[in-house]
């Protein structure tokens, strides 16, 4: 495996594994009409506009994309920063792909600058984001009207 910073040809491949990945993992839990749109907005010009303003990465498993992560600036401020677009196809789910997805993001200049990282999780990816550090901010458990868990890392 390799996991390396996005390339424009990318773009295709990398909006098929996120569509891939919210109709078999994130709709069990979620009505299916909001993964369905959600689904619509993963368009390759979408991927390539967050990539545009974030540090994306893909991890590659010989020519294929197997998983992809972003990291960028919380609301532009220099202290703070945000984790954006991490999945896992489904089929390589639980092989340490987020794991090292998530290694690569905390090893990025945007993470080690910030003093507070923020996810916007998906109820599918909580327990992962718990099991590597991350913490409910501000003790909300339940989804917000975007229909996420607000997830947060306090660095010292």
């Amino acid at each position: 495996m390799i996991i390396r910073r996005i390339e424009e040809s990318d773009a295709k491949a990398v909006s098929d594994l996120i569509r891939k990945t919210i109709s078999i993992s994130n709709k069990k839990d979620y009505p299916e009409d909001i993964m369905d749109q959600l689904i619509e907005i993963e368009t390759p010009e979408h991927v390539l506009e967050r990539s545009s303003w974030t540090h994306f990465y893909v991890v590659l498993e010989g020519d294929a994309i197997i998983g992809c992560g972003a990291i960028g600036p919380y609301w532009g401020k220099e202290d703070e920063s945000s984790l954006f677009t991490i999945f896992v196809d489904p089929d390589k789910q639980g092989k340490g792909i987020g794991r090292l997805i998530m290694n690569t993001l905390e090893s990025d200049e945007f993470f080690l600058r910030a003093k507070r990282i923020e996810i916007p999780a998906s109820i599918t990816g909580v327990p992962f984001y718990l099991k590597m550090g991350y913490h409910y901010k501000d003790g909300i458990t339940e989804p917000d009207e975007e229909h996420l868990i607000r997830m947060e890392k306090i660095r010292q």
